[in-house]
C-alpha cells in the first residue's frame, strides 16, 4: 500500500499540508491547509495564480485586494461555506482573534475576472449516487460559479458509503481531460476514524489504494478513482482541481470507468442493488 500520495497535517499552527507542482510532479496545482492561532497571520501574493480561500472552522478575516472580509464556519459538517475568489496579483492577509483554520489553493491564470466573495446560496447543491454510494455534492467553485481554471466541491458521504462510484478518470485516458485534483478529509466523529481512496489505471501497471485519516490529503496524480467512508464515521472531502480546462470547458465531464456504469441505470429505475443474505442451515 503506497501512502507517498497521502499529505498529513503538520501539527499546530501555520501551514499544515502544503502541495504543489513541485512536490506532487504536476504542472497546475497547488494546494495548503492552514491553521492560525489569535494575532497570528498568513500571507499570499501570487503574480500569476487566481487563488480560492475555503473556511473549515473558526473565524478570520481577510484582506485583499484593498477589501476585508469577516468570514466564519462553525464546522464543515454544520455549514457551507463562503469562498473567496481572489485574482492574480493580490497580496493576501489572513488573520484572526480567536482561531482559523482555512484551505487556500491556486491554479495559472491570466486575471480575467474579478475578486469577489461567493455566498451559500449561490452554490449548487445536488444528490448522487443510491445505495451504498448516495452522497451530497456542493459546487463551492464550481459552474455554474465562474473561475479560469479552479474547479472546487465539498462532498459529504454518510459512513460506511462510497464515493466516485462509477469510478471515474481525467488523465487523458480515452480524450478525457487533464486535471489535478486534491481529495482534503474531514471525519466525523474523527477519533480512530479513517477512508479509503484508490487511484488506478486499466491500461498501465498503476493501483494504489491510501489510507486517510481526519484531516489528510490524498492527490489524484492519475487513473480513476473512488473513496469510501469506514462504517463508524461520516466523511468530508474539499475537491481542488485545476488543469486544461478554462472557464466554461469546465463543465466537461471526465471518463466513467464502462465495467460499473450500469450501476447508474439500476439507481434510475429503484433498484439499490441490495443482495439478501441465503439462510444456511447446519
Amino acid at each position: 500500500m503506497d501512502q507517498d500520495h497521502v499529505y498529513r497535517p503538520s501539527g499546530g499552527t501555520g501551514v499544515q499540508l502544503e502541495i504543489n507542482p513541485d512536490n506532487a510532479g504536476w504542472t497546475y496545482l497547488s494546494f495548503s491547509t492552514v491553521v492560525l492561532g489569535a494575532g497570528e497571520q498568513h500571507t499570499a501574493h501570487l503574480a500569476d495564480q487566481e487563488t480560492a480561500i475555503v473556511p473549515l472552522e473558526g473565524a478570520g478575516t481577510i484582506h485583499a485586494g484593498g477589501q476585508t472580509y469577516q468570514i466564519a464556519r462553525e464546522s464543515v459538517f454544520t455549514q457551507m461555506p463562503e469562498v473567496l475568489y481572489v485574482p492574480p496579483g493580490v497580496d493576501i492577509e489572513v488573520t484572526t482573534d480567536g482561531s482559523f483554520e482555512f484551505a487556500i489553493g491556486s491554479a495559472p491564470a491570466e486575471g480575467l475576472l474579478p475578486q469577489r466573495l461567493f455566498r451559500p446560496d449561490e452554490m449548487k447543491t445536488e444528490m448522487r449516487g443510491g445505495g451504498a454510494s448516495y452522497r451530497q455534492i456542493s459546487h463551492v467553485l464550481a459552474p455554474p460559479i465562474p473561475a479560469e481554471r479552479l474547479i472546487l466541491y465539498e462532498v459529504y458521504v454518510p459512513r460506511g458509503t462510497w464515493s466516485g462510484w462509477a469510478p471515474h478518470c481525467h488523465d487523458g485516458f480515452e480524450g478525457s481531460p487533464y486535471l489535478e485534483e486534491t481529495y482534503y478529509f474531514r471525519l466525523d466523529p474523527p477519533k480512530s476514524a479513517f477512508a479509503l481512496h484508490r487511484n488506478w489505471r486499466i491500461d498501465e501497471n498503476f493501483d494504489e489504494t491510501l489510507v486517510a485519516h481526519d484531516r489528510d490529503c490524498a492527490i489524484v496524480t492519475k487513473g480513476f478513482h473512488s473513496s469510501v467512508a469506514c462504517p463508524s464515521s461520516n466523511m468530508y472531502f474539499l475537491n481542488y482541481l485545476a488543469g486544461e480546462l478554462v472557464a466554461d470547458e469546465r463543465t466537461t465531464p471526465p471518463c466513467f470507468h464502462a465495467d460499473h456504469t450500469w450501476i447508474d441505470a439500476a439507481w434510475d429505475n429503484g433498484d439499490e442493488g441490495a443482495w439478501t443474505l441465503p439462510v444456511v442451515g447446519p
